[in-house]
């Protein structure tokens, strides 16, 4: 009997092994021809090095925000705590640390498409490395490994609270750190306030409001034990750098695709001022009420895709390479033919470097196609927004029910 036992089970689990050993075998095969390409690339991991400094400026007790890293100059933007966390990078060298984080953040981009399959409940055995596989060579995520960044790792950590299962005591911790590194991420501890208030005038359990509640409060211990151990940087972070958004770049630049960056390449001008002030606000507004609304019908995955549009799209400065967003995008699409293909076209083709960039400002001197092309990822977090406030949905299970309250262990 227990002969019989075994060799059922053995059946059980062959056919489910196969698929997972060709997935891994072919995502390996991808990361590895991605790993080539980007060594024969002589990519800079420049926003790595940044990091790095960072961190040593931390150590030495030197002027955070004063700072400059690497032959371009480039200033610390994040805010005090993440300076902390980068300090155990200035115990490795260069190229150590160089190959760690390549393969941290592919590690990342697997535990990526892992939630983003469970944020639309098509977890499957294999699934994950498949889409890993495809979406590294996105060139959000090209860029990402490319500057050697950190979006991947905050992408994860959102996601990670907001795919638990509904009223996990720890759901939230993710968003408050995720918010302490970078402070877009903070919309989303917005989103499911604003989800729990309006949630709060009818019956019923209600998770959003904890889960808020966490993640300011993690997101607060950060800032506060930054404070200490950086009161100096922690004060003129604050109170002046945080407002300073030419500190991170050119607001035409072709790479920054938020709506200030739209907008100054449309306006031809290097300030769009209450242009994008008064578009971001209007866009902000639209953005979380229809997340709202979306999460109130259990449509999370749709809420969430919108949420991320929006705080990409109002955001001062959004980098190609903050759009990994599109993993998830490309996962909720993927039942729909047309929809799958074209956002795969727009964040697959690097369409937006077709145009002039660089040295002399070019970008303020595009024309009509110009224009369209380097406006390629607003357009698509648009079209997401927009989708979701009209009730489109976005395919698949993603418009069904929460698929985090099918499991009791997440």
């Amino acid at each position: 009997m227990t002969v019989n036992v075994l060799a059922h089970t053995a059946a059980r689990l062959t056919p489910v092994r196969r698929p997972v050993a060709l997935a891994a075998a072919a995502c390996l095969l991808s990361f590895g021809a991605f790993w080539a390409a980007q060594r024969a690339a002589g990519v800079s991991m420049i926003d790595l090095m940044v990091y790095r400094a960072e961190g040593g400026a931390v150590r030495a007790g030197a002027d955070l925000y004063a700072m400059r890293a690497t032959r371009a100059g480039l200033p610390t933007t994040y805010p005090p705590f993440a300076a902390l966390l980068f300090t155990p990078l200035t115990l490795l060298g260069v190229p150590e640390m160089r190959t760690l984080a390549t393969a941290a953040n592919l590690a990342l981009l697997v535990a990526l498409a892992h939630l983003s399959l469970r944020l639309v409940g098509r977890e499957r055995p294999g699934a994950a490395l498949w889409v890993a596989a495809l979406a590294v060579w996105c060139e959000p995520v090209w860029t990402t490994l490319r500057y050697g960044q950190i979006n991947l790792l905050l992408a994860v950590a959102v996601l990670w609270d907001l795919t638990r299962r509904s009223g996990h005591r720890g759901a939230g911790t993710g968003i408050g750190l995720a918010a302490a590194v970078k402070l877009t991420p903070a919309l989303f501890a917005l989103f499911l306030l604003l989800t729990g208030l309006v949630r709060a005038r009818g019956a019923g359990r209600n998770p959003w409001l904890r889960q808020a509640a966490t993640a300011l409060a993690v997101f607060a211990g950060a800032t506060l034990a930054a404070a200490l151990v950086l009161p100096a940087d922690s004060r003129r972070f604050w109170t002046s750098t945080v407002f300073q958004a030419s500190r991170v770049g050119r607001a035409e630049d072709t790479a920054n695709q938020s709506l200030r960056g739209v907008l100054a390449r449309l306006l031809h001008t290097a300030e769009p001022g209450a242009w994008w002030a008064a578009v971001a606000a209007l866009t902000a507004g639209l953005g979380l009420a229809a997340a709202v609304r979306a999460e109130l019908r259990d449509r999370r995955a749709e809420a969430v895709l919108c949420c991320a549009a929006t705080a990409l799209l109002v955001s001062p400065v959004s980098w190609s390479h903050h759009w990994v967003w599109c993993v998830p995008g490309l996962v909720a699409l993927g039942t729909r033919r047309t929809g799958g293909a074209l956002v795969a076209l727009v964040f697959g083709s690097y369409a937006l470097w077709w145009v002039p960039h660089g040295t002399g400002r070019p970008e303020l001197a595009q024309d009509g196609w110009q224009m369209a092309l380097s406006a390629l990822y607003p357009l698509a977090g648009a079209v997401c927004v927009a989708a979701v406030a009209l009730g489109a949905g976005l395919g698949g299970e993603a418009a069904g029910v929460r698929p985090w309250r099918r499991s009791r262990t997440s």
